[in-house]
């Protein structure tokens, strides 16, 4: 590729930290290095289904200064809307695929950046696939559940918040002997929470891939008093479900329902398996909409830097990674088809264990 031509970069998915940071660092390394252009595309895939085509030219200028230090996105993203399903105002669902690949043709792109998860990289490959359009993946989620890479941005961030809540709960939780439960996101696998509830000094930690039991609980929480501390911190995964196996969400507007109430639950049932004062705090989207944490910059820049070094080399359907301390590359097909949950076995629930955090099991 040459000097003169453009790439697009869009976010898709939910928000988190760091965003802007890889932003920055696309911008940096296209213009600088190759003296590219690079199109801002606006809310996601929803920008390229807009006449005309919502985007914004990105230079320097721009994405300088603060940005790095900026939470969300500058250019807007969406979770909601798959375009070879796309829900429509009288409530069908319509193939709009076509037009995405026509807004990509529209603006002349030579290829694509997409900032995503999972589900955002499933879409954004079968739209490149039928567009035959040329496409590099950078990996965001906070639940840092995403295949074939150690890291993902956002996830940094998000352990920071959840941990300075738990030095926020602890001095409150102390002076009122009271049991502290703390829900934090975590759509299907609990690395916040065990990460968080490690880092953060946590009695009790629950995750979606420990099975427990209330007496389990009750348990440690007895124990931790009779050592003569009034209070106690518990940490748990919003999509550890009941101890009968249900799943607790809540419903939104439009109908969608999302993992929120696992904290309530398990406050009420702490409080009546052992008589304590209970406390839930959730922590929801404060997660998401944080300043990034220096980790989670460095990433977000080294992860940038090498999505456009990818297009210079003319390697695509590649999802950029961290492995080993460095940054390598795979194939997006690979990366979304192993899911990285909690390993039982692994460094983290060793060390929990090793420090007598309760897993509820």
């Amino acid at each position: 590729m040459t000097a003169g031509k453009r790439i697009g970069i869009l976010t898709s998915g939910g928000d988190c930290a760091g965003l802007n940071a890889v932003i920055r660092a696309v911008v940096h390394r296209a213009v600088l290095t190759y003296g590219w252009q690079v199109l801002g595309i606006k809310e996601g895939t929803q920008g390229l289904l807009q006449r005309p085509v919502q985007y914004q030219v990105l230079d320097l200028p721009q994405v300088d200064g603060n940005m790095m230090r900026m939470g969300g996105t500058i250019l807007g993203t969406t979770n909601r809307g798959d375009p070879f399903a796309y829900p429509m105002a009288d409530g069908t669902q319509k193939d709009r695929s076509d037009e995405i690949i026509g807004g990509y043709r529209e603006l002349g792109l030579d290829a694509l950046i997409g900032i995503g998860g999972d589900g955002s990289f499933a879409i954004l490959k079968k739209l490149a696939d039928k567009g035959g359009f040329q496409m590099v993946g950078i990996p965001k989620t906070i639940d840092n559940d995403l295949g074939l890479t150690e890291v993902s941005v956002g996830y940094d961030t998000a352990v920071g918040v959840a941990v300075e809540a738990l030095d926020r709960l602890q001095p409150t939780a102390a002076s009122h002997a009271r049991v502290m439960v703390l829900e934090v996101m975590g759509r299907d696998a609990g690395h916040i929470a065990l990460a968080a509830g490690i880092a953060g000094g946590a009695d009790v930690v629950l995750i979606p891939e420990i099975a427990y039991s209330i007496e389990k609980i009750a348990q440690k929480i007895k124990q931790v008093r009779s050592t003569g501390r009034n209070f106690a911190l518990v940490v748990v995964s919003e999509a550890v479900k009941t101890v009968d196996g249900t799943g607790v969400q809540k419903l939104f507007q439009g109908g969608q329902k999302r993992y929120g109430g696992i904290g309530d639950y398990i406050g009420e049932k702490i409080a009546d398996a052992t008589g304590a004062e209970t406390r839930v705090t959730v922590l929801g989207h404060v997660q998401r909409g944080s300043m990034p944490s220096p980790r989670d910059r460095l990433v977000a820049s080294a992860f940038g830097v090498h999505a456009v070094d990818l297009i210079a080399e003319g390697k695509f359907d590649r999802m950029v990674a961290w492995s080993d301390r460095g940054v390598i590359d795979v194939p997006i097909t690979d990366a979304i088809a192993k899911y990285a949950c909690v390993e039982l076995d692994g460094a983290m629930v060793k060390t929990a264990r090793g420090l007598g955090i309760s897993l509820g099991d």
